[in-house]
Order: C-alpha cells, then sequence, then structure tokens
C-alpha cells in the first residue's frame, strides 16, 4: 500500500469521527410535552396577574437594517410601556413609550417622533426590526396573543424555545429564584433578524 492510499484511507477515517462526534455534540430537539404544556399554560395565568414590571439589563438589535446595542430600562404597566436605552457610544438616551394604539419616540430628534406602531417606528427611526408587542410577552417567556405559537421545553418544564408570528425565540437561561422563573438570556431571532437580550434583575411592585 503506497503512502497516498494510507493517507486517503487515514483522512476518510478523521472524517468519518469527525461527524460522528458533531452528530454526538448537536442537542437533541426539545419536543411540546403535554404535561410541559400544562404547566406553561399555568405559568402564564400567574404571570398575566403581574400587569406591572420592570427589567434592566442590555439589549442588542442586527440585521437587514442597522444594529446597536445598550443599556435597557423597560418599564411595563399593562399595554403602557416605557423603554429606555443608553447607547454606550454617544451615551445618548432615547426612549420608546406608549400603549397598542401610540408610540412616541424621544431623543434622538430635537422634537418627538410619533406613531401609531412601536414596531413600524423603530424601524423607520433606526432601522431596527424588533416586535415590540410580542417581545413583550417573549421577555418573560409566555405566548404573544396575536398569533398561534409552538413551544418546546427544557428537562425542568420551563420554556426553551417560543416560535411565533415568523420569529424563533430561545431562552438560554432563568432566574429560577423568582416564582414564576422569569428569564434572563433571550434571543430571538427571525432570518438575518435577530434580538439579544440580557436581563440583570426583573423588579414587579
Amino acid at each position: 500500500m503506497t503512502s497516498r492510499v494510507r493517507f486517503v484511507r487515514a483522512a476518510a477515517v478523521a472524517l468519518a469521527l469527525s461527524s460522528l462526534i458533531l452528530a454526538g455534540c448537536t442537542p437533541s430537539r426539545v419536543r411540546p410535552d403535554p404535561a410541559a404544556t400544562g404547566d406553561q399554560d399555568a405559568r402564564e395565568r400567574a404571570l398575566s396577574t403581574q400587569v406591572a414590571w420592570t427589567l434592566t439589563g442590555r439589549l442588542a438589535v442586527s440585521g437587514r437594517g442597522d444594529g446597536g446595542s445598550g443599556s435597557l430600562t423597560w418599564e411595563q404597566d399593562g399595554a403602557r410601556y416605557r423603554f429606555a436605552v443608553n447607547a454606550p457610544v454617544t451615551g445618548k438616551t432615547w426612549v420608546l413609550s406608549g400603549d397598542d394604539g401610540h408610540a412616541e419616540l424621544t431623543g434622538l430628534r430635537a422634537t418627538p417622533v410619533r406613531g401609531d406602531d412601536a414596531t413600524r417606528l423603530l424601524e423607520r427611526e433606526l432601522g431596527w426590526q424588533v416586535p415590540v408587542a410580542q417581545l413583550a410577552a417573549w421577555a418573560r417567556a409566555v405566548r404573544a396573543p396575536d398569533a398561534p405559537a409552538t413551544v418546546a421545553f427544557r428537562p425542568d418544564g420551563l420554556p426553551a424555545q417560543i416560535d411565533q408570528a415568523g420569529w424563533t425565540v430561545r431562552y438560554l437561561d432563568y432566574d429560577t429564584s423568582r416564582d414564576p422563573a422569569l428569564p434572563t438570556r433571550i434571543f430571538a431571532s427571525r432570518g438575518d433578524d435577530k434580538v439579544r437580550l440580557v436581563v440583570q434583575r426583573w423588579s414587579t411592585p
């Protein structure tokens, strides 16, 4: 057997072994579980009573349009929200506030910019693709009420992933000291559009 043949065979074996190793390292897809679905229903009912909450953390957005990142303070009270982002480079803070039918963006221009939809307003003014209304639900690992959703669960019964409205929302970590537990690392994506949220602190009145 020539050295070239031995090299080719050795390379083939190495490739086969590496494929097996990679296959073994690939996590199996978490499947919906009827019992966990019942737990999620109960969890969502409990969270529905907590209509006012605040989170502080960091937000990063990237995608087809402009991207950006910064520290985030998000205050939610029912349908009303205040979404304040401080950009690390400029040190400036812009604030998105409003409710179901009204949105106002301040801090980017000399005067406030208004619209009837927060998602479209952010896209127009910043080039960001952020589904603001749905993210208010997804941030707490809750299904948004406006579209069918599929939920996959972790072994402990908490949501590992929510697929809804064309977005895939993955939950990488939770604060399990809270009841119900709340996510602390969230990654939402739809094609090239990505929203990453790291929560440093949750608070409720």
